[in-house]
C-alpha cells in the first residue's frame, strides 16, 4: 500500500489517499491513543470513492473513533472500464429512457462487477490491517450486493450496513440467506429505483438473528443525515 496524499481535517481526522496495485482508495483515520475499530465503506452500484455522500459519511464515521477506508472497484470511478461495462450502462440509459424493464441488464454488469470487487476488498481489508492504528473488528456499511458477497466470503466482518437502494443480483438475494452478522438495513419508502417489495423480501431473508429496518420517506437520495449518526451508535454496539 502507498499513501500517495494525506491532509488532516478540521475535526481531527487524517485523510490519507493510497493505491494498492490497481487500486485506488481513500483512508480517514481519527485522533487516538489506541487502534480504530475499522469500518469499510462502498457506495451503491459501483459510484466513485470520491462521491460526495460517501465522503460525509466516511469523514463523520471516522470522526466517531472508526477508521474508515474506501476503494474504487474494478470498472468503477477512476479504474478502466470494459467495452462490455461501457455497453450494459448504454443500455440501462436507453431503457430508463423508453420505461423498459431493467433487471436483466443489471444483472448483466452488477452481477460480475460484485465477483471482481470483494477479492479487491478482501485485499484492502489485508493491507489496512497490517498498519499500525487500525485494528479490529471489523464493519462494513454501504452498497447491499458487495456487503452480502462480503459478510459471506469474509469472516473478519464482525457487522453490516447496507443501503436497499443498489440493484441486488439474483445470486447475492440467495446468499442473503448466509449472512448471520448483525445488520442495519436502511430502506427509502419512495425509491422510485427500487421496488419496495423486494427490499423487504431481502431483509426479510437475511440469515442473521440481529438485524434491524429503518425506514424512512423519501426518494433514493432522501436518506436523513440522522442515519448516519444512528449507523454510528449501531457500529459501536458491535465493534468497540
Amino acid at each position: 500500500m502507498r499513501f500517495t496524499s494525506e491532509q488532516r481535517l478540521d475535526d481531527g481526522v487524517l485523510e490519507r489517499e493510497f493505491t494498492l496495485g490497481e487500486i485506488p482508495g481513500t483512508l480517514w483515520t481519527p485522533e487516538s491513543a489506541t487502534p480504530a475499530p475499522l469500518i469499510l465503506m462502498a457506495h451503491n452500484n459501483g459510484l466513485p470513492k470520491n462521491a460526495e455522500r460517501l465522503v460525509a459519511r466516511a469523514r463523520h464515521t471516522a470522526a466517531y473513533g472508526y477508521a474508515v477506508a474506501t476503494i474504487d472497484a474494478a470498472g468503477c470511478g477512476e479504474r478502466p472500464r470494459s467495452t462490455a461495462d461501457e455497453q450494459a450502462r448504454a443500455d440501462l440509459r436507453r431503457a430508463m429512457r423508453a420505461g423498459e424493464p431493467v433487471d436483466e441488464i443489471f444483472e448483466s454488469f452488477i452481477g460480475p462487477m460484485v465477483e471482481k470487487a470483494v477479492p479487491d476488498w478482501r485485499t484492502t481489508l489485508d493491507a489496512l490491517l497490517a498498519l499500525p492504528g487500525i485494528g479490529g473488528p471489523v464493519g462494513y456499511s454501504g452498497w447491499t450486493a458487495v456487503g452480502i458477497r462480503l459478510a459471506v466470503a469474509e469472516p473478519r466482518i464482525a457487522a453490516a450496513g447496507f443501503f436497499a437502494g443498489g440493484y441486488v443480483p439474483l445470486a447475492q438475494r440467495e446468499e442473503a440467506r448466509q449472512v448471520t452478522v448483525p445488520l442495519l438495513f436502511l430502506l427509502q419508502w419512495d425509491d422510485e429505483g427500487n421496488p419496495r417489495q423486494r427490499a423487504l423480501d431481502l431483509f426479510d431473508a437475511f440469515g442473521t438473528r440481529e438485524k434491524t429496518l429503518h425506514s424512512n420517506l423519501g426518494g433514493h437520495t432522501g436518506t436523513p443525515w440522522f442515519e448516519v449518526e444512528d449507523g454510528a451508535r449501531f457500529f459501536d454496539r458491535h465493534l468497540k
